[in-house]
C-alpha cells in the first residue's frame, strides 16, 4: 500500500506541475503504467532477495561444515603433538642412557678448545694459519654435540702447532712496514717465539692478523741477514722466549739520545762541557807528546841546542861561551828560563780541573730542579698518575749520571796532563843543574 500512496502522490504533484498540460485520461493511463513498472521492479527485488537469502544460507552451511572439519582436525593434531612429546622425552632419556661417558668427553672438548683459542690468540701462527682462531671458537661455543668430523679436525689443529712450533721456516705472509703499508714478504719464522725479515725485527698485531715491523730496531739484525746468506746447517739467532713481550720491552728501552733529551737544558750543558773538556785535553795531551818528543831529540844533541822545544830554548840562555864567573847568575837565568816554559806546558789544565769540579755540581743542579718538577707533578696530580713525574725523575737521575760521567774521565785527563808535564819541567831542571854541574867542573858537554 505505501508504495501506491507514493505513487498516487507522485502523479497528483506530477499532475499539479503539468495540469495545463495533461487530460484526465493521459493521466489515469500515465498511472497505470507507472503502477505496473513499478510492481515489475518490486518482483525483481523480492525475487533477487530470496536469491541471496539462499546463497547466504548455503555459506553458511559450508562454513560450519569447513569449521567441524578445522576443529576435527585440531583436535588429531593435538594428539600428535602430544604423541610427540611424549616420544621425544623417551627419546632423549634414551640418549642420556646411551651417551653415558660421551657427554663427559664432548665437554672437554668444548674446554680444551676454549682453552687453546684463549693461549693461541696472540701466537705468531695466527697469521700462517688464519682460520685457527675461528675453529676453535666455533668448536667451544657450539650447542650440537660435535660430529666425528670436528673432533678429528681439532685433533689435527693441535698436530699442525706441535709441528709449526719446532719448525725454522720461511713463509709468505702480510708484513705491516713502519709507514703502514701492508704486502706479503718472505719472513723467516722461528716456531712461535719470533719473526724476521731481512730488514726488522717482526712482531704479531692481532687485530690486523699480520706481522708488524718494530718502529725501533733492537740489535742483532745482522746475525739474521747473516744466515740468510750462508748456507750453514746450524746458526746462531736471536729469539724473544717470552713469544714478543722482550722485544716490546727492548723496543722501549730508550736510546743514547732519548736519554740526552730527558735530561734536559741541564743535560745538554753538561754534555757541552764534557765535550769541550775531552777536546781540551786532546788537545794538550797531543801537545805535550809532541813536547816530549821534541825535548828528545834535543838531548841527543845538546851542544846545538834549537828553539823548537823547552830544553833548547833553556840551554840557549847560557849561550855559547858562558861566563863561568858568574854561577849564580847564570843559574837565575836558567831558573828563569825553566819558569818561562813551565806556563806553556801546564796550559789548559786549570780549566780542565775547573770543568771537571763544575760537572757534578750541573749534574747536582740538574737533580734538584727534577725533584721540583716531580713535587710539581705530584701536587697537581694527587700522586695518582706515575707518568706526569716520569719526567721529572728522569731528569733528577740523567743529569746526576751525566755530571759523574763527565767529571771522572776529565778528573783521570787532568792527572795525566799534569803528570806530563811535570815530567818535562823535572827533565828542564835535571839537565839544568847538569849543564851547571859540568861548567862548575869545566868540562865540555857531552853528547
Amino acid at each position: 500500500m505505501k508504495p501506491l500512496l507514493w505513487m498516487t502522490c507522485g502523479v497528483l504533484l506530477s499532475f499539479s506541475v503539468h495540469a495545463n498540460t495533461l487530460t484526465p485520461d493521459q493521466l489515469l493511463e500515465r498511472i497505470r503504467s507507472e503502477k505496473g513498472t513499478e510492481e515489475q521492479l518490486m518482483q525483481q527485488r523480492e525475487q533477487h532477495f530470496l536469491e541471496s537469502r539462499n546463497q547466504q544460507a548455503q555459506l553458511l552451511a559450508e562454513a560450519k561444515k569447513a569449521l567441524s572439519k578445522q576443529e576435527s582436525r585440531a583436535a588429531a593434531l593435538k594428539s600428535t603433538f602430544a604423541a610427540n612429546e611424549q616420544e621425544l622425552a623417551d627419546q632423549e632419556q634414551v640418549l642420556k642412557q646411551q651417551v653415558g661417558d660421551m657427554g663427559e668427553l664432548f665437554a672437554v672438548v668444548r674446554q680444551s678448545a676454549g682453552d687453546l683459542a684463549g693461549q693461541w690468540r696472540s701466537s705468531l701462527l695466527n697469521v700462517q694459519f688464519p682460520e685457527r682462531i675461528q675453529q676453535l671458537e666455533g668448536l667451544s661455543k657450539g650447542r650440537a654435540l660435535p660430529n666425528a668430523t670436528q673432533i678429528e679436525s681439532f685433533w689435527l689443529t693441535i698436530l699442525e702447532d706441535m709441528t709449526a712450533t719446532g719448525r725454522v721456516e720461511r713463509v709468505a705472509v702480510p708484513v705491516i712496514a713502519a709507514d703502514g703499508e701492508r704486502q706479503t714478504q718472505d719472513v723467516l719464522r722461528v716456531g712461535p717465539f719470533s719473526a724476521y725479515t731481512e730488514q726488522a725485527f717482526l712482531t704479531f698485531s692481532e687485530g690486523d692478523n699480520a706481522f708488524r715491523a718494530l718502529p725501533k730496531q733492537p740489535s742483532g739484525l745482522s746475525r739474521v741477514k747473516q744466515w740468510a746468506g750462508s748456507s750453514d746447517a746450524v746458526v746462531v739467532l736471536p729469539m724473544d722466549p717470552t713469544r714478543g713481550s722482550l722485544i716490546e720491552q727492548l723496543q722501549r728501552k730508550p736510546s743514547m739520545l732519548d736519554r740526552l733529551r730527558q735530561g734536559g737544558l741541564v743535560g745538554w750543558v753538561i754534555v757541552a762541557l764534557g765535550v769541550f773538556g775531552f777536546l781540551l785535553a786532546a788537545w794538550r795531551l797531543l801537545g805535550l807528546m809532541r813536547v816530549v818528543r821534541s825535548v828528545r831529540v834535543q838531548m841527543r844533541n845538546l851542544s846545538k841546542p834549537t828553539r823548537d822545544n823547552p830544553l833548547g830554548r833553556v840551554l840557549s840562555v847560557l849561550g855559547p861561551n858562558p861566563q863561568l864567573s858568574d854561577l849564580e847568575t847564570l843559574e837565575l837565568k836558567l831558573d828563569e828560563a825553566v819558569m818561562q816554559e813551565v806556563p806553556q806546558l801546564e796550559k789548559g789544565q786549570g780549566l780542565l780541573k775547573l770543568l771537571a769540579a763544575v760537572a757534578p755540581l750541573l749534574g747536582l743542579l740538574g737533580t734538584v730542579t727534577g725533584m721540583i718538577i716531580t713535587f710539581q707533578a705530584i701536587t697537581q696530580s694527587g700522586g695518582g698518575d706515575s707518568r706526569l713525574m716520569a719526567d721529572g725523575i728522569s731528569q733528577a737521575l740523567v743529569t746526576t749520571v751525566e755530571g759523574l760521567v763527565v767529571a771522572i774521565p776529565l778528573l783521570f785527563l787532568h792527572s795525566i796532563l799534569s803528570a806530563r808535564s811535570k815530567s818535562v819541567v823535572q827533565l828542564l831542571e835535571q839537565q839544568c843543574v847538569g849543564l851547571l854541574a859540568l861548567h862548575m867542573s869545566g868540562s865540555k858537554r857531552s853528547e
